[in-house]
């Protein structure tokens, strides 16, 4: 019935999507969902191209990076990919996922990641450690990523500019000034003021 793979999966997705009602939130993950999966290139893919064009634009594609998990996250990278889906991915960050070795965890801040991406970004997804305290440090340096970020987006379909003016007059002027570093300190005052309340709650 279908020609090649990808327009299967995507007659199948869109069929699912239009019998929900189009909701506003469905996610689409391509057999193709980061650099290194592409043959020769993001770009050059015929899968990813058929899935571009194909796909109702109502549906949002999971993007990983430029490997299953991604050190790095690039404008240019970022650039291409949402030239090749038509749309802007949904990156599910894979930088702290420690299912593929439990023997590791990942306790290190938010990084690698360029400033001035969340414009082309059209979500992200953060794939935590397996064990759940442990990711205190990585939400909580994600959060402080995503505070600088809406920094930096000074228009207004970006973010809304009451929304920069808030966040600088409770956080300070966040624009272009994530340090992971400072972002780690931050967390780990918190994580120890955390875990000090918990020791204090009766019974703990």
């Amino acid at each position: 019935i279908f020609s090649s793979l990808a327009q299967a999966q995507a007659s199948v997705a869109n069929e699912v999507y239009q019998e929900l009602g189009q909701p506003s939130v469905f996610l689409f993950c391509p057999t193709e969902y980061c650099s290194s999966l592409c043959s020769p290139s993001p770009s050059q893919s015929c899968y990813l191209q058929t899935i571009g064009q194909e796909l109702l634009p109502g549906i949002s594609v999971i993007w990983t990076g430029p490997k299953v998990v991604s050190q790095e996250l690039s404008a240019v990278l970022l650039e291409e990919v949402e030239g090749v889906l038509q749309r802007r991915p949904v990156i599910w960050d894979n930088l702290y996922a420690n299912d593929y070795d439990c023997r590791r965890v990942f306790l290190g801040p938010y990084m690698g990641r360029a400033p001035g991406l969340m414009h082309r970004l059209h979500g992200l997804l953060l794939n935590p450690n397996c064990e759940l305290q442990a990711n205190f440090i990585p939400i909580h340096t994600l959060g402080t990523w995503f505070q600088s970020e809406l920094g930096t987006c000074a228009h207004p379909h970006h973010a809304g500019m009451e929304t920069v003016a808030a966040l600088e007059d409770s956080r300070g002027p966040w624009e272009g000034s994530y340090s992971p570093q400072e972002a780690l300190e931050l967390a780990l005052r918190d994580w120890v003021a955390e875990i000090n309340q918990q020791a204090s709650e009766p019974g703990r």
